[in-house]
């Protein structure tokens, strides 16, 4: 897949089709804002599934596979089991199927909890550029609008596709100051993602998909100060529902400005001191930020998978007593200690935010998975005993991307890894292979296994489909 670095430019090969799907940034500075949320508008209203590259589409597929196994995994959650209890009694009428359970809500509420369900464990998507989880806003309100209205496998794919681009380039053009600011990037850029793709199964005109990407704006989901509870998973399912909501309001005529997005007083205006809106415009059709999402191998922030695979490689390489370790020397990029530095995390969702655990858990148990981020695996003996001797130190020039470990023995040996680029980046991707046995460990347990894979099966060939709902009819608990 083509790859590019958190500024947007290239740094991989992608043979031939790199160059025409993305092009370097411009250095210049942005010129000022005009008609961006109708040019946006314009091309997510016209673009036809045949106008997206077929790398593109592929990578549209193993998104949807990502975010099923996901939701699947976290369907089970007390956060689900939360929502579904608090919302069910306020649900209209059973439009809609809630993934790996029995029940059906009204569109906006399954796409809601589906949210929640998909990104609890924090084993989803992500967009290294922007920390954006696309897929956990835009596929549950698609999902959610296809049992109410007819689709095919392929407008589905394409609608998926041209939301995750909205949310993704909007996400471009205000981060990294508006995360910085506090905001849940997933959120507040993913209800452009759920709006428009709702909007194409809606077949909103130009000028309604102006106003709900208007009605989306207003309606900005997320706070960083949630992370390590459940109202992190919150954010996006809240997200998906918004974006369902300004959808099904413009397709009604429900108007709003034509320039939330740019205008003074407009979307990226009040929430971000950075606004560079030629990531939004510039390439459509041309260059695709879809094509640059990746899947996590580790359930957990982000930040922490380089620092995972650095101890994973380590333990892989030498048989490390964790008795004999006198401390872990790791060298991080200062978002690692900002998002992940929680010292003593109480329970799984914690850990997940936890440098300290996740480094100490992969140590001792070799791996990285669900069970490493289980409230078993926070509150475990050796596991707390080790993640007192993690000392991760903010270095310049270590990047996002990177990490530099030194394990210290009490022998004085000195054990070093450094990661360039953890399993699972743009760089170094998952694997369909890979893709599969993940999807398949986290429906175990949550639908039989023969229902499991007819799932699975049918998100690899959703573009076969005559009518996308199948998707969600084969993933019912």
């Amino acid at each position: 897949m083509p790859i590019t670095n958190r500024r947007g430019v290239l740094t991989g090969a992608f043979g031939a089709v790199a160059s025409q799907l993305l092009p370097t940034a411009k250095a210049a500075d942005a010129p000022a804002a005009k008609d961006v949320t109708r040019t946006l508008a314009r091309y997510v209203v016209k673009a036809t599934y045949a106008d997206i590259p077929a790398p593109v589409r592929k990578e549209g597929v193993r998104t949807l596979v990502n975010w099923m196994g996901a939701a699947l995994g976290g369907s089970s959650h007390d956060a689900v089991n939360h929502a579904v209890a608090a919302l069910g009694p306020l649900s209209g009428p059973a439009q809609a199927s809630l993934v790996g359970r029995k029940e059906r809500f009204d569109v906006r509420t399954a796409a809601t909890i589906n949210g929640i369900a998909s990104h609890v464990l924090d084993y989803d998507d992500t967009h290294l550029k922007t920390i954006i989880h696309p897929s956990v806003v835009i596929c549950p309100a698609l999902l959610a609008a296809a049992e109410w209205k007819p689709v095919s496998g392929e407008d589905f794919l394409a609608a998926q596709i041209l939301g995750t681009e909205t949310a993704l380039r909007i996400g471009n053009a205000v981060y990294p100051n508006h995360y910085d600011a506090g905001w849940h990037i997933t959120g507040t850029a993913g209800v452009f993602g759920a709006a428009v793709a709702v909007g194409r199964v809606l077949k909103l005109t130009e000028q309604q998909m102006v106003w709900a990407l208007g009605l989306a704006a207003s309606q900005p989901v997320g706070l960083r100060e949630s992370f390590g509870s459940m109202n992190k998973s919150f954010n996006p399912g809240a997200a998906a529902g918004a974006g369902i909501l300004a959808a099904i309001l413009a397709a009604q005529n429900f108007d709003s400005s034509d320039s939330m997005i740019e205008a003074k007083r407009g979307w990226a205006n009040t929430i971000s001191a950075k606004q560079d809106f030629r990531e939004i415009t510039e390439g459509l059709g041309s260059r695709f930020e879809a094509a640059l999402n990746t899947y996590k191998p580790f359930p957990c922030g982000i930040v922490l998978h380089p620092p995972i695979d650095a101890a994973l490689q380590l333990r892989r390489a030498n048989k490390i007593d964790p008795n004999s370790i006198d401390h872990v020397e790791l060298k991080v990029h200062p978002l690692v200690l900002e998002l992940t530095g929680k010292t003593a995390p109480a329970d799984g969702l914690e850990s997940k935010f936890s440098v300290y655990h996740a480094v100490a858990v992969a140590i001792i148990e070799g791996a990285g998975g669900l069970k490493q981020f289980s409230d078993r695996a926070a509150k475990d003996p050796g596991v707390v005993a080790l993640r007192a001797k993690v000392q991760p130190m903010v270095t310049k020039g270590i990047t996002e991307e990177q990490a530099d470990m030194t394990i210290v023995m009490k022998d004085g040996r000195k054990l070093h890894q450094f990661i360039e680029h953890a399993v699972g980046s743009v760089q170094a991707p998952l694997s369909d292979a890979d893709l599969v046995a993940k999807f398949t460990e986290l429906a175990d347990g949550i639908l039989p296994a023969a229902q499991a894979k007819k799932a699975m099966d049918a998100c690899w060939s959703v573009e076969k489909l005559a009518s996308a709902a199948e998707i969600a009819a084969t993933a019912r608990g």
